[in-house]
């Protein structure tokens, strides 16, 4: 048993040096690609056919949206259209409710100082109820 064991202390595994030569073929595989992603050719070769394939499914693209278009109304849903629609009509009201909102804190900054100097009228309750105290103390 002592003989099995490696040098670092570990038994041996038959599996190692697959390991190591996945690692190996990875590696090389991810250097080759970096460099071929890198290139200017690349970039010109993926650029051409995403145009492509841009420009060849433009039309069936549009078939299943003006088909997806009528199933929708026949079902009587919302369109991707209606919904932008409707997101840009809350996205206008939250708008004039903040811009609503700024006015009444500048309307209420300036009334403020002046309520704050005018004495606060005495309702008829605390009325009668200092008059009360009053009388009672003689």
């Amino acid at each position: 048993m002592g003989n099995e064991q490696a040098a670092n202390g570990k038994p041996p595994d038959p599996t190692d040096a697959f390991r190591d030569m996945r690692d190996t073929y990875l590696d090389a595989w991810a250097k080759a690609m970096v460099e071929t992603v890198n290139s200017e050719a690349y970039a010109r070769t993926s650029g051409t056919v995403l145009d492509t394939y841009l420009s060849a499914s433009s039309p069936f693209r549009e078939a299943v949206e003006k088909a997806m278009l009528r199933v929708l109304e026949q079902l009587s849903m919302p369109s991707r259209a209606d919904f932008i629609a409707l997101a840009d009509r809350v996205n206008n009201i939250e708008m004039r409710l903040d811009d609503m909102d700024a006015k009444l804190d500048r309307i209420e900054s300036y009334t403020k100082p002046a309520m704050e100097s005018k004495p606060k009228p005495r309702s008829r309750q605390s009325n009668r109820q200092s008059k009360r105290k009053t009388r009672g103390a003689r």
